[in-house]
C-alpha cells in the first residue's frame, strides 16, 4: 500500500521539476514544486513537509547547503526525510549527504518507478518516526498526569487529590465550570487506579434524550418498548470491573436519579423490561458544572444521591482564578496544534501573552485552546504576534472593520475572513491560497466546507 505524504521539490532545472512533480502527484502526493532554493528555505520555515526531494548542483545554494541550513534552524521534529538528487554523484558527496542527515540520494538520470520506490520508502520512515514521536509524547503525557497542565497552587492539589484517589475505589464528584478540564481529571483517575486495564466508559448525561438514557445506562431486553428488536448492554454492564464517568450528573431526571442510588448503594440494577438485578463492579465518577447543593435544597437532586456522590469532592478551580497557569498551557496548545497543522510556530510575542492573561475565559482552558489552535492556523509567520490576537477578538479593542459580536463569533469571522483574503489574493487557487496561509491544501478543504466558501 503506497503511503502518501506532502512533498517539497526543489530543483532548478524546469523540465525536470515538472515531469518529477507530475509523477509523485499521479502516485497521490501533495506536492510544492520550486526552483529557488531561498524560496525552498521559505517553505520549510512556513510548514511541516514530510519528504524534502532536492537537487544538489543549483544557482543560488547547493542541496547539500540547504541541508545544512536546514538542520541548524529546525527542530528534529520539525523536519522532512531528505533525498539528495544529483547528475555528479560521487562516494564524497554521497556519504556528505548522508553525514547530514538525508536518508537516500538519487543519481541523475533516474527512472520514475526508482523514485517512487526512494520517496515511498522515506514516507515510511517519516510515518515511523511520526508514530515513535506521538508515542513518547502519549508516555510523557501520561507521566504529566494524563494531560492535566497547570503549576498553580489550585491545580496541583486537584492532581495530588487525584492520586491519592486513584488508589481507592471511592465515589468521585468533581466539580467546576464548563470547559476547566473535569473529564481529563477523571481520566487520570482511572489510568492511576488499579483497575487501568479496565474500561473506562464516559456517557455525557445532558447530550441523551431524558427517553433513551435509561436504556443507554442500564441496557434492555428484546421487547422492552417499541424498536427494541434485541436486548442491549448498557454502559454499566460494559464498565463492569472498570470505571463509569457521568458528565453533567445534574441534568439527569428524578426518576433516574432513584436508579443511579440504587446502583451505589446495591452494587446491582435492572435493565429496561427486565425482571432480573443484574450485579455490577463498578467505580463511579460523576461530574457537573452546576451547584448540586443548591438543587437539593431547591427538591431538583435527591439528597441521598448527593451524598453517595459526594464521597471525594475535586473541585476544578475556573481559568482566570488560576492565570499563572495561561503561559504553559498556551505553550503546551501552540506545540499540539502546530503539529497538527503541520505548520512551524516557535512561540507567543509577549504582549499576545499578556492579552491572553488578561482575558477572563469564560469557556475556560477549552476556550483558550480554541483561541489558540486558530491562532496557530491563521499566523503568516512563525511567531503569533498581536495582530491575530486582536483578529481573534481577545484584545479590549478589536480592530476596525471586526464585528461586535462575541468571542466564539469572532473566532468564526476571524477563519472565514482570512480563507475569503488569501482566496482572493490567490485568484481563487486553492493549492496558492494554502501557501498564503501556511496550511496544507486539506486544511484549507476542511476550512471551506466548514464556511461553506464556494
Amino acid at each position: 500500500m503506497t503511503v502518501t505524504g506532502s512533498i517539497l521539490l526543489v530543483d532548478d532545472e524546469a523540465k525536470i521539476r515538472n515531469a518529477l512533480a507530475q509523477a509523485l502527484r499521479e502516485d497521490g502526493h501533495e506536492v510544492t514544486a520550486t526552483e529557488s532554493p531561498r524560496e525552498a528555505q521559505r517553505l520549510l520555515g512556513r510548514r511541516v513537509f514530510d519528504v524534502l526531494l532536492v537537487d544538489n548542483l543549483m544557482p543560488e545554494l547547493t542541496g547539500l547547503d540547504l541541508i545544512r541550513e536546514l538542520l541548524a534552524s529546525t527542530a528534529e521534529s520539525d523536519r522532512p526525510q531528505i533525498l539528495l538528487m544529483t547528475a555528479h554523484a560521487t562516494v564524497e558527496s554521497a556519504i556528505e549527504a548522508m553525514k547530514l542527515g538525508a536518508l537516500d540520494y538519487l543519481q541523475k538520470p533516474f527512472d520514475i518507478d526508482e523514485l517512487l520506490v526512494v520517496v515511498n520508502r522515506a514516507l515510511d520512515h517519516q510515518r515511523l518516526r511520526t508514530q515513535h514521536r506521538y508515542l513518547l509524547s502519549e508516555r510523557a503525557e501520561e507521566f504529566n498526569h494524563y494531560g492535566i497542565v497547570g503549576r498553580s497552587r489550585g491545580m496541583q492539589e486537584v492532581i495530588k487529590t487525584a492520586e491519592v484517589v486513584a488508589k481507592s475505589k471511592s465515589t468521585v464528584l468533581i466539580t467546576g465550570e464548563t470547559g476547566t478540564g473535569k473529564e481529563m481529571v477523571a481520566r487520570a483517575i482511572h489510568y492511576h487506579s488499579a483497575q487501568r486495564e479496565m474500561p473506562l466508559i464516559k456517557v455525557n448525561c445532558a447530550a441523551i434524550p431524558e427517553n433513551l438514557l435509561e436504556s443507554e445506562l442500564f441496557g434492555h431486553v428484546r421487547g422492552a418498548f417499541t424498536g427494541a428488536a434485541t436486548s442491549k448492554k448498557g454502559k454499566f454492564a460494559l464498565a463492569d470491573g472498570g470505571t463509569i464517568f457521568l458528565d453533567e450528573i445534574g441534568t439527569m431526571s428524578p426518576s433516574l436519579q432513584a436508579k443511579l442510588l440504587r446502583v451505589l448503594q446495591e452494587r446491582e440494577f435492572e435493565p429496561l423490561g427486565s425482571e432480573r438485578s443484574q450485579k455490577v463492579d463498578v467505580r463511579v465518577i460523576a461530574a457537573t458544572n452546576r451547584d448540586l447543593r443548591a438543587m437539593v435544597t431547591d427538591g431538583r437532586f435527591q439528597e441521598d444521591l448527593y451524598y453517595r456522590l459526594n464521597v471525594i469532592p475535586i473541585q476544578i478551580p475556573p481559568l482566570r482564578e488560576r492565570r499563572d497557569d495561561i503561559p504553559v498551557l498556551v505553550d503546551h496548545f501552540i506545540q499540539k496544534h502546530a503539529q497538527r497543522a503541520g505548520k512551524r510556530i516557535d512561540g507567543i510575542e509577549p504582549h499576545v501573552l499578556e492579552a491572553l492573561q488578561a482575558a477572563d475565559w469564560p469557556g475556560n482552558v477549552r476556550e483558550l485552546e480554541n483561541t489558540v489552535e486558530r491562532a496557530v492556523v491563521l499566523s503568516p509567520n512563525s511567531l503569533i504576534s498581536p495582530e491575530v490576537v486582536r483578529l481573534l477578538g481577545v484584545s479590549s479593542s478589536p480592530p476596525a472593520g471586526l464585528p461586535s459580536l462575541n468571542l466564539r463569533q469572532n473566532l468564526d469571522w476571524a477563519e472565514r475572513e482570512t480563507v475569503r483574503r488569501a482566496l482572493e489574493t490567490s485568484s481563487g487557487v486553492k493549492k496558492d491560497a494554502a501557501e498564503t496561509m501556511g496550511i496544507s491544501q486539506r486544511a484549507l478543504s476542511y476550512y471551506l466546507a466548514k464556511h461553506r466558501i464556494e
